[in-house]
């Protein structure tokens, strides 16, 4: 099932992205952050953007969240996402049907634009970003220094909705949750 995250998720999720940060470039942290960071990312995420997790017989096999694309006021209607399936549940169709309700959650919010970040090449996060209707927006040229080598990084983006002017404020996600907003998008 897709739910929203607990801080009693953060040893499940760090588990899943321990591996990633330690032996590729698929995110540019170079150390662990543990489970205490962990647990303090979901529960301040999850006051203005979703964490969801997707959970099979009781364990967190991926996790997608959903955050701040920078810091000024301006960019309030455009969000960056990332999502983490754990080595032994790819190839199983779980990001897809992950990330899409993360982009129903954030549409509903009231964020009009998802930017996916990808070290490239990245094959198969560029697949499934392209598949999921995102389209390249540009690419920042050795942006990140990890494992002996200089990254390109690549950025999608994806309109959920025609910006209109003036904007609706942003939901915060807590808000919308708190509101049953989600009930039907979070489904087994």
């Amino acid at each position: 099932m897709i739910r929203i995250a607990t801080e009693a998720d953060a040893a499940a999720c760090h588990a899943i992205y321990a591996p990633v940060v330690e032996t590729s470039a698929i995110t540019f942290e170079t150390e662990l952050p543990g489970e205490e960071a962990m647990r303090g990312r979901i529960r301040a995420r999850l006051a203005n953007h979703p964490w969801l997790v997707w959970e099979e017989h009781g364990g967190v096999l991926a996790y997608a969240y959903a955050g701040r694309f920078r810091e000024r006021a301006a960019y309030d209607w455009i969000a960056e996402t990332s999502i983490y399936v754990h080595e032994n549940a790819r190839r199983r169709g779980i990001a897809k049907r992950l990330y899409g309700t993360l982009l129903d959650v954030m549409a509903r919010q009231g964020i009009n634009q998802a930017v996916g970040v990808i070290t490239l090449p990245g094959d198969t996060s560029v697949a499934m970003h392209e598949a999921m209707g995102f389209a390249p927006a540009g690419v920042w040229p050795k942006a990140g220094y990890k494992l002996g080598r200089w990254w390109d990084v690549g950025v999608w983006s994806k309109f959920m909705s025609e910006p209109v002017v003036p904007p609706t404020p942003v939901v915060p996600f807590v808000e919308l949750a708190a509101a049953g907003g989600l009930d039907d998008l979070l489904r087994p």
